[in-house]
């Protein structure tokens, strides 16, 4: 169906300029074919349309119109209005396609589906004529598309009983235990891994999945002894004053540790010393096989979440335990809370053996062989939509698994299903993650 064509014909403001000696002169833009401003009419079933914003660029001989930033994803351009705005008057203006030569008339709908695309001018007394190329772009890749890799296939060969990997020292690293000897492994870019070798001084039954990492350092605890490596390989045991139940994560630039203390207390290890807090923790609180994941708030407050688990009791949680810090003028040192998301809600089923993490303004956690994701700081939780954010096609369901964000990627290492143990290493990225 015909659509109006609207062009601005607008007359050339008379240009007064001051030359040399203080007199002025009159340029007449009756010789004058030149294009001020280009854009398309909107379009209610093509949103992006009308969005766009586009430069027009005088070239010597000839001109360009572009859009430096590209049309939405999904923009239709086969059948648009442009909108012309000239500097003056003029007596013809038309537009070559590969197809066709389409004289504006003003009664035109045009197909920008094919390039090139030229628009020609020519001055009311038919002196001059300009060409400009049209480039109108649209995004080539959906923005809310994940694209999954499968890095490596397997880093080791052996079944052993627990796994994890951390970042270290801008490298990954892959701990692995069979209950009686640790062994590490590390990679630059989760594809190609090399072998550590032994790793020396933790306890034989140790909880691999319990490490925590700094970034430069790794901690490991039990009882009144921490654990801490800058290799991996090489562990050195430290007394404590508190006995230490499980490591949780490193956040707010400190490491920390669910302690007994006459009852669940969180306590953090700083400059060699186990620092306790007023946060205590119910008897629900997960000793083992949670998530944890730390971001900034929307009211620019650092969190961290620890979800789900098993308590002492062996019972699978549900709880998104979230802690924050906040400052305050007449509190130097700051403030921390702990809040349980969870209850007086039941739309979070109990899980185990699940990982999290914070990415592009949202919370993402893989469970089993599901995606959920939160955009409300993890108050909320609901299944990925698995025609954008896929895992790839030989990934297995499992638990367990590592998730790291590293250099805007998502890595998630290894897991267990059942008795079976994986050392994959898949990569997931988002489309739009550089966008601004």
């Amino acid at each position: 169906m015909k659509r109006f064509l609207y062009i601005s014909l607008c007359a050339l403001t008379v240009a007064l300029a001051g030359c040399e000696g203080g007199g002025s002169y009159y340029n007449s833009s009756a010789n004058i074919a030149r294009l001020s401003a280009f854009g398309f009419a909107k379009n209610d079933s093509m949103p992006g349309l009308k969005a766009a914003v586009f430069t027009v660029e005088e070239l010597i001989d000839t001109g360009l119109i572009w859009n430096k930033d590209s049309m939405l994803y999904g923009t239709r351009l086969d059948s648009v209005v442009p909108r012309l705005t000239f500097a003056a008057t003029p007596s013809a203006a038309w537009i070559t396609t590969p197809d066709t030569v389409c004289r504006l008339t003003g009664y035109d709908t045009l197909n920008f589906t094919k390039s090139p695309i030229y628009l020609s001018i020519r001055s009311s007394d038919q002196t001059n004529t300009k060409t400009y190329e049209i480039r109108a772009t649209v995004h080539q890749q959906d923005p809310d598309l994940y694209t999954w890799t499968t890095l490596t296939e397997s880093i080791y060969s052996t079944d052993d009983d627990e796994q994890c990997a951390v970042l270290l020292n801008d490298a990954f690293v892959l701990l692995k235990s069979n209950g009686s000897a640790t062994y590490a492994y590390r990679s630059t870019d989760g594809a190609a891994w090399n072998e550590l070798g032994d790793a020396t001084g933790l306890p034989d039954d140790v909880r691999i999945r319990q490490i925590v990492s700094d970034g430069e350092r790794l901690y490991y605890g039990k009882g009144n002894t921490l654990y801490t490596s800058t290799d991996a390989r090489t562990w050195t045991g430290t007394s404590v004053d508190y006995p230490i139940v499980t490591m949780l994560l490193y956040w707010n630039e400190r490491t920390w540790a669910l302690i007994d203390n006459n009852g669940y207390q969180f306590a953090y290890y700083q400059n060699g010393t186990l620092e306790t807090t007023p946060l205590r923790p119910g008897s629900d609180f997960p000793v083992k096989d949670f998530a944890s994941v730390c971001f900034e708030s929307s009211s620019m407050r650092q969190r961290a979440m620890i979800i789900g688990g098993m308590d002492a009791e062996e019972k699978e949680c549900n709880g998104r335990w979230c802690m924050e810090y906040s400052t305050h003028p007449s509190d130097k040192n700051g403030t921390y809370r702990l809040q349980n998301f969870s209850e007086g809600r039941d739309n979070f089923a109990p899980v185990s053996g699940a990982a999290a993490v914070a990415y592009k303004n949202q919370l993402l956690l893989f469970r089993y062989s599901d995606i959920m994701t939160s955009i409300d700081e993890g108050l909320n939780w609901v299944k990925a939509d698995s025609t954008k954010n896929s895992l790839p096609e030989t990934f297995r369901g499992r638990q367990y698994q590592t998730a790291i964000v590293h250099n805007k990627n998502i890595y998630l290492f290894g897991g267990q299903n059942g008795q079976t143990i994986h050392s994959d290493v898949c990569r997931g990225r988002l489309n739009s993650i550089d966008w601004k």
